[in-house]
């Protein structure tokens, strides 16, 4: 199961809020480079009718078919990388004190939606 950490979901609470894009769930996907690195990306978008929903902590939540598996047992956090420097990280449940410079499948990966908000629609990473 894919999940949010408290300080990831106020976050995107207060992005939400601040794009006016509150009505919208975050789309997040995940999908594997030709070398097998994960890469995932996130943004603001409406359901599809196919799309896995999820409530985490009061985030709606959507997750396209070809993107659950890669993300399941994976936790969205919004951490200070470095001294002012906030982003959200995507880790892996089995691997919770891993580094965020490792972008593999054992790893976790920084991802988009740094501390200026989510992009609407669009997914970045």
């Amino acid at each position: 199961m894919f999940n949010l950490t408290d300080a990831a979901a106020k976050q995107i609470q207060q992005a939400a809020d601040a794009s006016g894009t509150s009505e919208m769930a975050l789309r997040v996907a995940a999908k594997k480079d030709a070398d097998g690195a994960l890469q995932y990306g996130m943004g603001f978008d409406h359901p599809n009718e196919d799309d896995m929903k999820l409530d985490l902590q009061g985030v709606a939540v959507v997750i396209n078919g070809e993107s659950q598996a890669l993300l399941f047992d994976t936790v969205l956090d919004f951490v200070e990388l470095n001294p002012g420097e906030f982003n959200f990280i995507f880790m892996h449940a089995s691997h919770p004190s891993c580094g965020v410079d490792t972008a593999g499948s054992g790893g976790c990966a920084s991802g988009g939606c740094s501390s200026g908000g989510c992009g609407s629609k669009g997914l970045t990473h």
